[in-house]
């Protein structure tokens, strides 16, 4: 499975961006990730093969919203009320398991990341 991540930029505090994951093939569970500077990558959202289920990081519930459309392979996270701690590079990951997870070893393949900075 490829991964292909878009939709990252710079923006200011309060801002929304939309990022979007293109996936080659049938994937099961989807997530996003990101890595600020100097940081370990963290789990963002999760979101089920039928998209039924989602989770999501304390950091990120609320404001974030992930979505996905399997008739396009795509993995979409709407960010909305960015904050400068949101900044970092975005990563797509797809894992072998139906359900949503956020445990970075239950995901096999990975996009190259798109880079989010978000200015005070």
């Amino acid at each position: 499975v490829q991964l292909v991540e878009s939709g990252g930029g710079l923006v200011q505090a309060g801002a929304s961006l939309r990022l979007s994951c293109t996936h080659s093939g049938d994937t099961l569970g989807m997530g996003w990730f990101r890595q600020a500077p100097g940081k370990e990558r963290e789990f963002v959202a999760g979101i089920s093969w039928g998209g039924d289920k989602k989770d999501y990081s304390v950091a990120t519930y609320g404001r974030f919203t992930i979505s996905r459309d399997n008739n396009k392979n795509t993995v979409m996270l709407q960010m909305n009320s960015l904050k400068p701690e949101d900044t970092g590079l975005y990563y797509c990951a797809a894992s072998g398991w139906y359900d949503a997870t956020r445990e970075e070893r239950d995901y096999n393949a990975w996009g190259q990341g798109t880079q989010v900075t978000v200015s005070s």
